[in-house]
């Protein structure tokens, strides 16, 4: 007579079962993902090849997008882990003053990763070799957002002879290292797992399920292909990290750069009082972001010892992407800013804060 099976031993069969069937079950769904965003990231770079030019610099391929002519070039230094994309509303108008650059720094964009430390020096470097190959030689004015203003103070000390000026927008400073409170620094920390989930969750299309990766802000119509073209690419996540992992570097290297002598230096300032965003992060309480904004704006007014000749902007009803909040101002003002450089004159309000 044949036994029958032991329910305990058939218990765990089932749930064997079910258990491979689930694995299987996410595996398919997750080489799915992963080849959606594959084949969508294919599709959009195909759609919308880069603008501008490409140009090899230390053997790796750089993206720069010049628009519009005139001397003395503008050259746009772009925040932490963004790519050209995030000047869409200024380029075009700056660009009719006198020519404007963008570009991808390395691992963003149509920029090729290279190796080495994520610091402001190398980053400097690396713009400077661009600029060369591009064979723009005259000196440039740089105009740098958040983390691109200490960027472009590491550029005015390595290479002062090819500045004309510097444009501060919103700009982070080396002394905000030990002035921001602990609990705002935190927020830009993040954990090998937290990388390791965000590239994972790009690469499998999770992201991309949500639509976030086709997502165009107003404004931003004119460069929505190049936008989904860069959006939700998983090895730029390294490059992020990479950045991040630079930054105390590039901090320190830049507390000691300036002052500028009378180098012309026009500052943009995020609005003080503005009120706490929607979706900030809980952790930080509307009377610690109204404190972090406080240093913040003691921060912006002290970027005007860089310079005897500069000036500075309070950005009215503007966050911290004041080329988002309020393009109108940069529009303005920067062409002026221009005009009184090739001109050789100082502006008339020199050394002054005025809110607009």
């Amino acid at each position: 007579m044949q036994d029958k099976p032991h329910p305990r031993r058939h218990g765990w069969r089932i749930v064997r079962r079910i258990g491979l069937g689930l694995f299987g079950l996410v595996a398919v769904l997750g080489t799915a993902g992963a080849l959606w965003n594959a084949l969508a990231l294919h599709h959009y770079r195909s759609a919308n090849p880069p603008p501008g030019k490409l140009y090899a610099v230390n053997g790796h391929t750089m993206h720069l997008y010049c628009t519009g002519s005139g001397t003395p070039t503008i050259v746009l230094e772009s925040g932490r882990g963004e790519d050209f994309t995030v000047w869409a509303k200024v380029q075009p108008m700056l660009s009719r003053s006198t020519r404007t650059c963008s570009y991808d720094r390395a691992g963003f964009g149509w920029s090729e990763a290279q190796p080495g430390t994520r610091d402001a020096n190398s980053i400097a470097r690396q713009l400077h070799a661009l600029l060369l190959e591009a064979d723009i030689t005259a000196p440039v004015v740089l105009m740098g957002h958040s983390a691109g203003g200490v960027y472009i103070r590491a550029y005015a000390s390595q290479f002062p002879a090819a500045v004309a000026g510097l444009i501060f927008v919103d700009a982070s400073t080396p002394e905000q290292a030990h002035t921001m409170p602990p609990a705002v620094a935190a927020l830009e920390q993040h954990s090998a797992f937290e990388y390791t989930m965000l590239k994972s969750m790009f690469a499998l299309g999770i992201v991309r399920l949500s639509g976030r990766c086709t997502a165009v802000l107003p404004g931003f119509e004119a460069y929505a292909g190049w936008i989904r073209a860069n959006t939700c690419v998983p090895s730029q996540i390294d490059a992020y990290r990479r950045e991040v992992a630079g930054w105390p570097s590039a901090l320190a290297e830049t507390a000691q750069d300036g002052p500028y002598g009378d180098l012309p230096v026009l500052i943009f300032s995020r609005d003080p009082a503005q009120a706490l965003p929607h979706g900030f992060p809980l952790r930080v309480s509307a009377a610690l972001f109204h404190r972090t904004n406080l240093l913040w704006d003691g921060l912006q007014e002290k970027l005007k010892h860089l310079s005897t000749r500069s000036r500075r902007i309070v950005a009215q009803r503007s966050g911290h992407y004041i080329q988002w909040d309020r393009p109108d101002l940069l529009n303005r003002e920067v062409p002026a800013f221009i005009l009184h450089i090739r001109d050789g004159i100082t502006a008339p309000d020199n050394g002054s804060t005025r809110a607009e």
